[in-house]
This record gives structure tokens, C-alpha cells and sequence, in this order.
């Protein structure tokens, strides 16, 4: 007998999971993110991968997405898609907790909490307000620690930055490698916290104490090739800004799904009809090469991987000029 294609077999596979439905694919996520399979911040199937894994139609596979989000075990990080949310911590009943008092107050427990509501649902809903709701005191009473808003946002970034810690270097470590690790380890902050980079601008910059450790690191390793202290400056602020420029979207994703309920995988599915009439409209064989050369599974967007791929052309281009 002649074996089935590899085609076929999948096929046969898909047709047989293709009976399931939204409930029994949830429920076999959820058991792999409660058996400790899946660890918060890993990524959970995409609506793309869940079509192509059980069979079923893009209505069913978000479905299963907006059940889990639903009970609060999966949430969207803009440019990862949905990964597994942390767990919160559990509210103490009334009666048990224990009263925040202006003693208890400190501009360090302040910074974290509106960190968090930033991180959780963006810079636009952040108020003093909010944060005050957060640490179960009276707004007022934020005000002893930091002056306003603004400070607020300025102490938060301090924070952000401080997260950076300069890279061990290694052997054989030459400048450009040294200067994509600490550019990586600069991303994934901006990463951890989407608002970070509407917050900090390149002309106006906070001037916050974290931040010169990452300029420092990068400057030395500039000054060390040889360059001039001016040219070392200019190739600092370019890269800091392709930092900064790649994860404006981080943020900009985050509020277009909180307004829409739509992720971009499933935007860029809906709009896929709008692009294929227009590319049988117009003569653009490049462009329609490029496509086809994704198919069947489809583009998608992996913005470490890009950013990663640019970084190094950049580097090249800084090695080129000098």
C-alpha cells in the first residue's frame, strides 16, 4: 500500500481536530498554563496557530483567546501577541487589611504601583487618581512624595532605566558585538514597559540619574574605537533613537487593541482581502512576489527579530564610517 502524502496525513489530522470546538481547545491551554507548562510571560497560541493546529475558523480560534483573557490567564503584549499573564496578587478581605498610612507611604511603592498601571493598561489611563486606588490611600496623600504627575512619570522612567545593568563583558567581545548587547538589554526594557518611549524624547530628554549608566557604557565603548567625542556622541543618540523609534509601537498597538478588541494578527487577516484587490488592481509584481513568498502560513510580525536584523545593519553602517 502506498503511504498517504505528508499533505494528506495533515490533512486527515486537521479535519479530525477540526471537531473540536473553542471550549475544549481553551480548556487544553488553560491545563498547560496551570500545570506550570506554560510560565507567565510565555506566548499562548496565536489565532493564526490555533487555525492551523486544530482545524477551526478564525470566529472559533478568537473565541479561545477572549475565553482565557476573560479569566484573566492570558493577556496581549503589543509585538509578543498573548502570552501567559502573571498571576495577581489575591485582595485581602476588608476587614483583614492592614491600614496604608502616611508612614507606610513611600515614593518607591508609589513609582512601582503607577509602573504597573502603566504597563497594564498604558500611559494614557495613569492619573494620581488611579495609583491612589491602586495602594488603598487617599489621593492627597501622594503629593508628599512626589510633586505631580510629571514627577511621577519622570521618577517612573528613572526606575525603567534602572533596570539596565552593564553587560559582563567577554572574551573575543569586540566593539560592535558589546555595543548590540547593551543595545538588546536596552530594548527589552522598553519592552517590559510599552510607555516608556512615548514618555522619554530624544530632543527633550528627562534627565534622570539611571540613565547615564547606559550612555556611559556605550560612549567608553565609542571612545575606545577611536572616535571623536562628538562623532561617539551623535552614534550614541542614533542608536539610543533606533531603540526608542522601534518600540513607539509597542504602545500605539496596545491602545488600538484595547480600542478595538483586535489583535494585529487578526487586523492584518481582516485587511488581507483590502491588499489582494489592490494588488489585482495595480501593476506591482515586487510587492505581490514578496507576499507570495509567505504563503500559505502568512507574514508575521516578529518585531525582536527585526529589531535585531536592523540593529545590525546599523552596527555595519557605524563600522563602515569609521
Amino acid at each position: 500500500m502506498l503511504r498517504q502524502s505528508s499533505a494528506l496525513v495533515h490533512a486527515e489530522e486537521m479535519r479530525k481536530l477540526g471537531a473540536k470546538g473553542s471550549a475544549e481547545i481553551a480548556a487544553e491551554i488553560r491545563h498547560q498554563i496551570q500545570s506550570g507548562e506554560l510560565s507567565a510571560g510565555d506566548r499562548v497560541p496565536s489565532t493564526r496557530e490555533i487555525i492551523r493546529r486544530w482545524g477551526v475558523a478564525m470566529a472559533t480560534a478568537s473565541k479561545v483567546l477572549a475565553v482565557l483573557k476573560d479569566e484573566g490567564l492570558v493577556r496581549t503584549r503589543p509585538g509578543l501577541g498573548t502570552v501567559v499573564a502573571r498571576p495577581g496578587p489575591s485582595r485581602p478581605r476588608a476587614s483583614a487589611r492592614v491600614r496604608n498610612t502616611e508612614d507606610a507611604l513611600t515614593q518607591e511603592r508609589i513609582v512601582a504601583a503607577a509602573t504597573d498601571v502603566a504597563d497594564q493598561e498604558g500611559l494614557g489611563q495613569l492619573s494620581m487618581r488611579r495609583v491612589a486606588v491602586e495602594l488603598d490611600v487617599a489621593t492627597m496623600s501622594l503629593y508628599r512624595h512626589v510633586r505631580d504627575k510629571d514627577d511621577l512619570i519622570t521618577a517612573m522612567v528613572d526606575a525603567a532605566f534602572a533596570e539596565w545593568q552593564v553587560p559582563q563583558s567577554k572574551a573575543g567581545d569586540d566593539w560592535q558585538e558589546a555595543l548590540a548587547d547593551a543595545a538588546l538589554r536596552f530594548w527589552q526594557i522598553f519592552r517590559r514597559h510599552p510607555w516608556l518611549a512615548a514618555a522619554y524624547s530624544l530632543t527633550r530628554p528627562l534627565i534622570v540619574p539611571s540613565g547615564l549608566g547606559y550612555s556611559e557604557h556605550v560612549l567608553a565603548i565609542l571612545l575606545d574605537r577611536g572616535l571623536q567625542p562628538t562623532t561617539a556622541f551623535s552614534m550614541h543618540l542614533i542608536l539610543f533613537n533606533y531603540i526608542r523609534g522601534f518600540a513607539t509601537s509597542l504602545e500605539m498597538e496596545a491602545t488600538a487593541e484595547a480600542d478595538t478588541g483586535v489583535t494585529a494578527d487578526e487586523w492584518m487577516d481582516v485587511q488581507k482581502p483590502v491588499l489582494d484587490a489592490l494588488l489585482a488592481d495595480q501593476d506591482l509584481p515586487a510587492f505581490r512576489a514578496v507576499l507570495e513568498s509567505y504563503e500559505p502560513r502568512g507574514f508575521d510580525l516578529d518585531l525582536d527579530e527585526l529589531f535585531a536584523t536592523g540593529l545590525g545593519y546599523l552596527l555595519n553602517g557605524f563600522h563602515a564610517a569609521t
